[in-house]
Parts: structure tokens; C-alpha cells; sequence
């Protein structure tokens, strides 16, 4: 029996029957088509999209698949539209939903867990032990927009109120689809790394994550936070960022050597390591102190080789993140809020909806020294 939508609209927001969206056929192939506005259920509201950021693993879903999974498999030619870093206007409420009002600006954060799993009900949706069963007969709620079911590439999204976060008047909607980037290195830097003040720190890879990672480390009290990478105009945006040292690659006959010469020969605290590379991990490993941690916020395509020796040896912790949970979304937006450090110099590209696959291919190659490129889904 089809679903009767008896929740709350707006005469001040009507809602179509359809919208526009992209479509994910074979890998790489993306049409815009008409798609039905679906309408939310219990603890769910309808969002009208206001933009999306394209995140490096969009790119991974659109030419890959994983880690997106649709109806148990790969996404492709599911009528599945991709897409996880949004944020919009609140236009219609489920059934008993008063946690927000139409008319509220929200920001998302990916995963709603299924609720009653072992990692959901200790808060790490983010690893829902059911990742993925959200269809047929194995429907467990599960939801990971862009991953598990249809993302932010369209004009409407359906969302548990569990992923919403309010955005203040004053913060544009480009820098409030960045709250999920930096809310993922909140998590792994806080909750799952235990960081305290004073403790030094290494980004490797200053790309949108490494960039804002950089950031909230410093905003935590981290010191000193260390940027390493290739390209210096991105430096230069790590070091307004809060980064205390940048480190050019290209200019170091050594770069763990160079790490220690500024922390001492003992090594980091903590590494951030956002390249992905079989290089920058063994570098991680290689500059953290004993005891030290490693955080993994990027994956490499295929098994690489690492010094686990040298990590048992000396006690190095090692660990992955999976996107934002325990809610640190909403510890990353108070610190937007406050001023704390300014996210939108990440921001640097901005399409209509029509364009996104002009703007795919300058995230992708980078064109024009593109980082963080938003799509405006109504221009």
C-alpha cells in the first residue's frame, strides 16, 4: 500500500510532484532526469536542497561503486543519485516531528543508523552493523544518503531528524555544506582519538578534510599542527587555517626528519592522514612517537604494504574514520558558529546543477586550483 504522507506542509513552500536530479547509469555516466519528490515519514522531514558540496568520494561512488551500496550491491543503473554533503531548507515535516519548524536551514550529516545494532546504540552509526539493509526483506532502516539511498545531486532529500543540524542566519549555504568535513576529523580527532590540548599534530594531505583538519586541531589546542603536502597555494590555506608549520614534499630530501626536527626526535602525537598513499601512511607511521595514534581519513584503491612491525614495536595506534559520528557535526558547527576557524577559504568553486559534470571533472583534475566545489541545485 502506498504511502499516505500525513505530516506538515507550507502554503510558503509548495512542493512539486517532481525535480530534477542526477541519475547514476554505468560508471561515469550521469543523467539528469525528472525523479518524484518523495514525502517524509515518521521522524523524517523533507529538505529542499539549497547546495552540495562534491566530496572526493563522490568521485570514488561515480567511477567505482564503494563504498556506496544499493539494494545489496554495486549502485550503478539503479536509478540511484549521488551526492552526501548538503544542506537546505526544512519545506515539510512527518508525522509528530517538532524537533524543527518549516522554514529552518538545515545541514546534514550521511548516516542514520538502524537504530539497534550493537555500534548504533553506542553512538557510531557511522559503523551500522547494518549498513547497506535498507530494501526488501532485509529492511532495517538503515539510511546513508549518497551511499545507501539517494543523495543531494537533486533538488529535494528526505531526512531523519537524527542527521540535522540548524544553521545560523549569517553562515552562507556554501560554508554550511562543510560541516560535515570537518565534523569527520572532529570525530576522529576527539571521540575516536581522545586528542587533549597540547598535543602536536601532522596533516598529511591538504585537501578539504586534511584542510579542516587543521583546523579543528588547532581549534582543540592542538600544538604544533603540522601541514604536509605538495601544492603550496593549498599550504598557504592551511597555514590561515591554524596550521604552525607547512611542509612542502617536494622541497624535503626527508619529511619524517623534517617532522621530527620541528617536534622533536621522538616524533608526533598524532597523524592525520588524509593521502591515501602507501608513502604518506609509512611516513605516518615513521613520524609518530611510541604510543602515538594515526588517524586514517583517507583509503587507498587497492592493498598496500605497511611497517606493521615498526608500529607493534612501539606501541603506534592505528585506526580508520567512516564520517561523522557521535553527532560531532554538531561540536564542528559550534565552532563554525563561533568563529572559531574559517571554513569557507576551503570553498572555491560554485555550479548549477546542470554543470555537475563540469564541476566533477574540475574536482577531479583539479582544474583551476579547484578544492571544495558547491552545486546550487535552483540556478
Amino acid at each position: 500500500m502506498p504511502y499516505q504522507f500525513s505530516g506538515k506542509t507550507s502554503e510558503k513552500f509548495p512542493i512539486p510532484k517532481t525535480m530534477k536530479a542526477w541519475v547514476l547509469g554505468d560508471p561515469d555516466n550521469l543523467s539528469l532526469v525528472d525523479k518524484k519528490v518523495e514525502m517524509p515519514n515518521k521522524a523524517e522531514v523533507l529538505v529542499k536542497i539549497d547546495a552540495v558540496a562534491i566530496c572526493a568520494t563522490d568521485l570514488d561512488v561515480i567511477s567505482h561503486g564503494p563504498p556506496a551500496m544499493i539494494e545489496g550491491g554495486l549502485p550503478f543503473n539503479k536509478n540511484f543519485t549521488p551526492g552526501h554533503e548538503y544542506m537546505g531548507t526544512v519545506v515539510a515535516l512527518g508525522p509528530a516531528v517538532d524537533e524543527f519548524e518549516i522554514g529552518d536551514r538545515v545541514t546534514v550529516e550521511i548516516h542514520s543508523g538502524c537504530g539497534q545494532c550493537k555500534r548504533c546504540r553506542m553512538g557510531m552509526y557511522t559503523s551500522c552493523h547494518n549498513y547497506g539493509l535498507n530494501y526488501g526483506e532485509v529492511n532495517k532502516g538503515h539510511r546513508a544518503n549518497g551511499f545507501t539511498t539517494d543523495g543531494g545531486f537533486k533538488q529535494y532529500a528526505v531526512n531523519n531528524i537524527n542527521t540535522l543540524i540548524k544553521v545560523p542566519d549569517d553562515m552562507s549555504d556554501e560554508e554550511a555544506t562543510l560541516v560535515v568535513t570537518a565534523g569527520t576529523t572532529m570525530y576522529g580527532l576527539t571521540e575516536l582519538g581522545g586528542l587533549i590540548a597540547g598535543e602536536s599534530v601532522v596533516v598529511i594531505g591538504p585537501g578539504p578534510i586534511g584542510l579542516l583538519g587543521v583546523a579543528v586541531a588547532k581549534a582543540l589546542g592542538a600544538g604544533p599542527v603540522i601541514l604536509i603536502g605538495t601544492r603550496d597555494s593549498r599550504l598557504e590555506i592551511g597555514t590561515k587555517l591554524g596550521a604552525d608549520y607547512t611542509l612542502n614534499v617536494k622541497n624535503e630530501t626527508d619529511v619524517v626528519k623534517a617532522v621530527k626536527d620541528i617536534v622533536g626526535t621522538k616524533g608526533t602525537d598524532y597523524v592525520v592522514e588524509c593521502a591515501g598513499t602507501e608513502q604518506a601512511l609509512n611516513d605516518a607511521i615513521m613520524m609518530t612517537n611510541r604510543g602515538g595514534k594515526i588517524c586514517l581519513a583517507a583509503f587507498p584503491h587497492k592493498p598496500i604494504s605497511i611497517n606493521i612491525p615498526h608500529m607493534v614495536i612501539n606501541n603506534i595506534y592505528m585506526y580508520g574514520i567512516r564520517g561523522e559520528g557521535k553527532s560531532a557535526t554538531h561540536r564542528a558547527m559550534e565552532f563554525m558558529k563561533q568563529k572559531r576557524f574559517d571554513a569557507s577559504l576551503v570553498h572555491t568553486h560554485t555550479f548549477n546543477l546542470d554543470e555537475l559534470p563540469k564541476a566533477l571533472k574540475y574536482a577531479r583534475e583539479r582544474i583551476d586550483n579547484a578544492i571544495k566545489i558547491v552545486i546550487k541545485p535552483w540556478s
